[in-house]
């Protein structure tokens, strides 16, 4: 059965406002129309959009909220902040701030806008910089967060070891590196080493236990700061059955 139905976010995030609900009930239809111009997602695996790529980048969601806690709450919805802000905050025309204040969230190799995108949609009080080396496709997905009002969405075609990350976040680390198996993680760690200070999230699949030991050999990481979880123990889709969330402190 085709996976064109936003209700499978619902079933697993039933807390979402009626502002996020419509973000991503709007994301297919518009991926939809991008791909039919620019190939950001294969074509045959947009029947399978929302688990594959919406809800396969919401397991990092889960993460946080299951292992840390206090950063999950920064990130959510500021319900307690002045009307005035919290009217700027909700208008699709406007661009929040990206400040030192606010947690900061690299999404590196971020393709059409996964995780960077489902994750912005969520935590609405985080700002996000989605990075990659395929221009078309950063192009995509800050068309896309422009056109769903994500003021929380930057973009940029470039590499990550190469961001000046105080330009965007005016401070000189991300809080947290995301991305969804863009290489090897002995390859992918050296590109965001000294670069965040809470960790990197990582979506992987299949067995990692050799990969991991090539990094933690090639990167010099000690074993207990590695940390996998199965996203299995999340959702209970049959897709997810090999799938990982990997975090790196």
């Amino acid at each position: 059965m085709p996976q064109t139905d936003s209700k499978i976010i619902l079933k697993y995030f039933p807390d979402l406002d009626s502002e996020q609900i419509e973000q991503i009930q709007r994301l297919y239809p518009l991926y939809a129309d991008w791909n039919s111009k620019i190939n950001v997602i294969s074509r045959k695996d947009m029947d399978s959009f929302y688990l594959h790529h919406v809800l396969h980048s919401l397991a990092v969601a889960k993460f946080i909220k299951g292992f840390l806690p206090e950063l999950d709450a920064k990130m959510r919805r500021n319900d307690s902040a002045p009307a005035e802000t919290a009217e700027k905050q909700a208008s699709p025309n406007s661009k929040q701030m990206f400040c030192s204040n606010q947690i900061c969230v690299m999404d590196v190799g971020c393709g059409g806008g996964f995780p960077g995108i489902p994750l912005a949609i969520f935590y609405p009080s985080a700002s996000f910089l989605l990075v990659d080396s395929i221009g078309k496709k950063v192009r995509v997905a800050q068309a896309i967060a422009d056109e769903i009002g994500l003021g929380n969405v930057k973009t940029l075609h470039g590499r990550a070891e190469e961001v000046d990350l105080k330009e965007h976040f005016q401070k000189d680390k991300a809080d947290l590196i995301v991305s969804r198996a863009v290489t090897s993680l002995g390859n992918f760690i050296p590109w965001v080493k000294d670069r965040y200070t809470e960790g990197i999230l990582y979506l992987k699949g299949g067995s990692l236990e050799e990969e991991i030991a090539e990094a933690q050999k090639k990167c010099r990481i000690r074993p207990s700061r590695i940390f996998q979880k199965d996203i299995s123990e999340w959702f209970t889709d049959e897709y997810f059955q090999e799938k990982k969330v990997l975090f790196i402190k």
